[in-house]
């Protein structure tokens, strides 16, 4: 075991995400030393809107949140036979937009959280568009009017919760991604903060001016007084209670889990960018020191480094990526575990013509379409379950593509390879695909879980466990690199046969 001054043997990683909650605990040389991960309930349902669309509402209970992380923080420390007192900090990444309000004076949720994939408040986007907002919404944020975001599912909880809006007014419930959430428990209620790169995704911080605005407040009609303090990622955010881990440990790394995957892979200079495969695909270019308006539906939003200098990127959000393997292997029952779509897929030379839009919660960037639908198309009496296999990775990596294709013309800076990272990285054929349809290198690192490594290293500078930028660079390793085989031929006809799919799927919620 290698480790930093003081004495201290590791950094803590926790990495609380859509379907599960996670503690990892790095050395001072960025090795994994031991793991600690557990599922949490998921509650989804379908609801009709005011217009009669379905909305697909994904929530979660925060309390379930708060109790798997801290079973995790725990968990990972007896694990690796390490007190708390010996760790040296620790840094937390999260799912983002996910919107949680709770007590003051409790710490209570008062709702459940509203999960990032759910599209309950499409109906307030709609209004607001209509409202003519959108434009100033988006020079301010950088985002689009979606549901994705927090601030319409705060409206949503504000107009649908007896009473929740003068309490919000008298500053009795605060709002809060789930980092601010965790911060909070954590730290016995003493510290109410997220940090830029989670604020950088409500709808209601200005990513010019780096600071909340009292515009975009107005707009939404959400109470200034919810909002947290704002900090930079790599920083103080408090110490833990002494009773949750048996000794304070100071919380210095904060960062959305799609930023801290990006500090974790290093990009930083402009034209570098990573892509991470979990539930959703989640990409990340690097524009450097300035704001890069998308005039191709992507989102511009701010990154997280070392020092407080912003950083800025393009973002390409993929609703759907893992979570296709999940639901044909829950929803279809094509496989027993989400590692046997790869040899499945294996087991066919092609797709055989089929095409999969994975458009189950509706399409993110470029198209933003909560009415979009999944669509499998190309069906035979041929078909059989290696066609779909392989279609729904063709699919993964093609969704891949089209973000990447309009990162690049709304940059003007051409991707010259693509890191990779998540779980679903971990699939060889899958990657192959991606470089492939990307007709780019694709490199994956030595340890996949670069948002937990992220959130570590943020945390490890700022205590002084990671000295300098060598020793961060060091943990930065890469295990292979997947190299382009296919013509540009063949590359053309797959991103064609793509995107005559992706157009079929549009609307169709709204037709029905």
């Amino acid at each position: 075991m290698t480790s930093g001054g003081d004495g201290k043997a590791c950094v803590m990683a926790l990495d609380q995400g859509t379907t599960s909650s996670r503690a990892i605990l790095f050395d001072a040389a960025g090795r994994p030393l031991a793991v600690a991960q557990e599922e949490f309930p998921q509650h989804a349902r379908i609801a009709a809107g005011p217009d009669g669309a379905d909305l697909g509402i994904v929530e979660h209970d925060p309390e379930d949140i708060w109790r798997s992380q801290v079973s995790c923080a725990t968990r990972v420390l007896e694990s690796a036979g390490i007190g708390a007192e010996r760790v040296a900090a620790i840094g937390i990444t999260n799912q983002r937009e996910t919107t949680i309000l709770w007590e003051r004076a409790t710490g209570r949720p008062v709702a459940p959280a509203i999960v990032w994939q759910s599209r309950v408040s499409a109906p307030i986007c709609q209004r607001l568009k209509a409202a003519g907002v959108e434009p100033e919404v988006r020079s301010r944020t950088g985002l689009v009017l979606d549901p994705y975001f927090s601030a319409t599912k705060i409206v949503h909880l504000l107009e649908t919760t007896p009473g929740l809006r003068a309490r919000c007014e008298a500053g009795e419930v605060l709002f809060g991604t789930v980092d601010s959430f965790l911060i909070w428990r954590l730290t016995g209620g003493r510290v109410h903060a997220t940090d830029v790169t989670n604020a950088s995704r409500t709808l209601l911080f200005d990513i010019n001016a780096a600071a909340w605005s009292d515009e975009l407040c107005r707009i939404f009609g959400v109470p200034r007084r919810m909002l947290p303090e704002v900090r930079p990622s790599s920083g103080a955010f408090g110490e833990t209670e002494r009773s949750i881990l048996g000794a304070p440990v100071p919380i210095l790394g904060c960062a959305g889990d799609q930023q801290a995957a990006a500090f974790g892979q290093g990009v930083e200079r402009p034209g570098e960018a990573k892509n991470t495969y979990g539930t959703g695909a989640f990409l990340l270019f690097s524009t450097g020191d300035r704001p890069v308006p998308s005039s191709s539906g992507l989102l511009t939003t701010i990154g997280c480094g070392p020092g407080p200098q912003p950083l800025y990127c393009l973002e390409g959000s993929v609703f759907v990526a893992g979570a296709l393997v999940g639901w044909l292997r829950d929803g279809l029952g094509l496989f027993e575990r989400a590692a046997d779509v790869e040899p499945l897929a294996r087991s066919v030379a092609d797709s055989g013509g089929l095409a999969i839009v994975p458009a189950l919660t509706g399409l993110g960037a470029p198209h933003w379409d909560p009415a979009a639908r999944g669509l499998i198309i190309g069906l035979s009496r041929g078909t059989h379950r290696g066609h779909v296999a392989r279609a729904a990775l063709e699919a993964i990596a093609l969704s891949v593509a089209e973000v990447v294709d309009c990162m690049q013309r709304d940059s003007g800076v051409a991707l010259r390879l693509l890191r990779v990272d998540g779980g679903a990285s971990g699939n060889d054929l899958l990657m192959q695909i991606q470089a492939d349809v990307l007709g780019l290198p694709v490199e994956r690192p030595v340890v996949v879980e670069t948002t937990a490594l992220g959130a570590a290293l943020l945390a490890g500078l700022a205590a002084g466990f990671f000295p300098d930028a060598a020793a961060v660079a060091e943990a930065r390793r890469v295990e292979r690199r997947f190299e382009p085989q296919i013509g540009a031929e063949a590359r053309r006809r797959m991103l064609a046969t793509w995107r005559d799919a992706v157009e079929r799927s549009r609307g169709w919620a709204q037709s029905r």
